[in-house]
């Protein structure tokens, strides 16, 4: 070992001399001296990747807020999907040698746009403008545990202790969420909409997870995360072009269309993206673990750039919150 290691160094000290200086020194490979890719640093990456794709969510969830505080939230999903279904239109149409799909894949990625798309984006959207992104990514981080409850209510899956903790956790870290100072301008009965708000979209996304596990395989993620926003696009439509017709888009301040971008294409191409790359490396457990991440983000972006507070109460409901995720996530599998 102790030789292996030598030769290791040996290769990263030449490395470090042949590359030249104006480029970074990658440990992993050298254009001269190939270093050997190890199954750590794959797993490592894809721990990277894993983070970087819920850090996304969290942090698009939170600058959401900004946004719908000038545009309507049907205007706003639907410019979302729309801007998504112009950057997607390579994903969109079908591969070379892909069956066609089947009349029950086609109704099933209408259900969980409808779901994970339309329904969520509505109490996403209407939940963030009433509450804090600090309670918004909390609220978001229960996910894994209704998605254990609605697939033991729904589908009579196995609902271990683990599981059955996480869900009361998740419970305890929103009734927290009630007593933590909000913004000074929103009151109690304010926050409490927002978070059930919050809440519902949770329950849209964990129906959109469960009826996801029946798709088949076989589907490239980024076509099935076209077609989906399609569908997300085609059931907005007519609410959103009604809001539009209000509004004064020339009004909207250039920062905020640049962040409206950064929405749709975080949301519907880059989350969806870093995700599977790093799911190719890693088991889905272990995966899971990863979420803890979305509810981190989304505190930083409310606490560092929107200015909100974060109390002794708001730390409590994180740490619960993650204590569900990572109860979820270290699991064993599921009895049939």
């Amino acid at each position: 070992m102790p030789a292996a290691r030598a030769t290791q160094a040996a290769r990263i000290a030449r490395c470090a001399l042949a590359c030249p200086p104006a480029a970074p020194l990658a440990l992993t490979s050298c254009r001269r001296f190939p270093l050997p890719t190890s199954a750590y640093s794959r797993r490592f990456q894809a721990y990277l990747l894993l983070a970087a794709s819920m850090a996304l969510v969290g942090s698009y969830v939170a600058l959401s807020k900004p946004l719908v505080a000038v545009l309507p939230v049907f205007a706003l999903a639907f410019l979302r999907f729309g801007i998504a279904a112009v950057a997607m239109l390579p994903w969109t149409a079908r591969a070379a040698g892909e069956p066609p799909l089947t009349r029950q894949e086609q109704w099933q990625l209408f259900t969980m746009s409808f779901f994970g798309n339309f329904l969520f984006s509505i109490c996403m959207l209407s939940g963030i403008a009433l509450t804090t992104a600090t309670a918004a990514g909390v609220i978001l981080a229960t996910l894994p545990a209704v998605v254990a409850l609605l697939s033991w209510l729904l589908l009579r899956e196995w609902l271990g202790a683990r599981a059955l903790l996480a869900v009361v956790l998740a419970v305890g870290g929103i009734a927290l969420l009630q007593f933590a100072r909000g913004e000074a301008d929103t009151s109690l009965r304010t926050n409490l909409v927002g978070n059930l708000l919050m809440l519902g979209a949770v329950a849209c996304e964990a129906i959109y997870v469960i009826l996801a596990k029946r798709l088949a395989a076989g589907r490239a993620p980024l076509r099935v995360s076209a077609l989906i926003n399609l569908w997300g696009l085609a059931l907005m439509t007519p609410l959103g072009l009604w809001q539009l017709s209000t509004l004064e888009l020339s009004a909207v301040r250039p920062a905020l269309w640049l962040l409206l971008v950064f929405y749709a294409l975080a949301a519907s191409l880059f989350a969806v993206w870093l995700w599977m790359a790093g799911m190719k490396h890693v088991k889905a457990n272990e995966a899971g673990v990863f979420t803890v991440a979305l509810p981190i983000s989304a505190t930083l972006v409310g606490v560092l750039l929107l200015g909100e507070q974060f109390t002794l109460l708001h730390a409590t409901a994180l740490l619960l919150a993650t204590a569900g995720v990572v109860l979820i996530a270290t699991a064993p599998a599921s009895r049939t």
